[in-house]
């Protein structure tokens, strides 16, 4: 079972984060729009209080479909923006919204948005020699907030991700390719990049603009939703 919770009064707002963190990594966003939003945090399978899930896309997916409000709009950072597509693409949602994600991480010959799978690799394998250490050097890349790394920090070492799951999410980052399933998506989409992100090219704007999707790009990495600059 997926771990939630709930804070906030308004129109049902889920927050969905990225590999190897968990959801009170969205702490400073749900208190500062937990009087617009009610706001459902969720733990990713394997990740922070939540068990494991067997497969891979498809059942992560189902399982966040079980606890989700009705006609959510739905905030997925990274992996999690991988989920909310997919998860968009099955339930009413109200609008997505996709902060420093992509439907395909990984570059090939038709599809130049995404990063070489070999430096993918690279990148992960470094972080599981010690995801805690390296979660830490990641997060401390993309904010100089001393309070906020703190608090991000303490939340990756009370509530590490098990190793079953690392590897289920790396599996889903290097092998999924959600572009036509997200080109047939009928709701309002809003992306928001970072022009420093290693992992998701900011260069993809341009095919969110071919899209008609609307995009913008912060002065910042990998997580946008820290800079001072990001809004909803």
């Amino acid at each position: 079972m997926l771990y939630s919770s709930i804070t906030g009064t308004g129109p049902n707002l889920v927050l969905l984060h990225g590999w190897g963190f968990n959801s009170e990594l969205f702490d400073n966003l749900v208190n500062e729009y937990k009087d617009r939003y009610r706001i459902t945090t969720i733990d990713l399978p394997g990740h922070g209080q939540s068990d494991d899930v067997d497969g891979g896309l498809d059942d992560w997916c189902n399982e966040i479909i079980k606890i989700l409000p009705k006609n959510p709009i739905l905030l997925g950072w990274s992996l999690g923006g991988l989920l909310a597509i997919h998860v968009a693409s099955q339930v009413p949602t109200t609008k997505l919204i996709l902060v420093a994600s992509t439907p395909n991480f990984v570059q090939s010959d038709d599809w130049p948005y995404g990063i070489d799978a070999d430096n993918f690799m690279q990148f992960s394998d470094a972080l599981q020699l010690n995801l805690s250490k390296g979660l830490k050097r990641f997060v401390s890349l993309q904010t100089q907030d001393k309070v906020q790394l703190k608090t991000l920090n303490q939340s990756i070492d009370q509530y590490p991700a098990t190793t079953k799951a690392l590897n289920q999410g790396l599996d889903i980052l290097l092998t999924t390719d959600l572009v036509s399933e997200f080109e047939q998506l009928e709701i309002p989409v809003e992306v928001i990049l970072g022009d420093h992100d290693t992992l998701v090219p900011h260069r993809i704007n341009r095919w969110y603009d071919k899209t008609n999707v609307r995009t913008q790009v912060l002065n910042t990495g990998h997580l946008p939703f820290l800079h001072k600059g990001f809004t909803l």
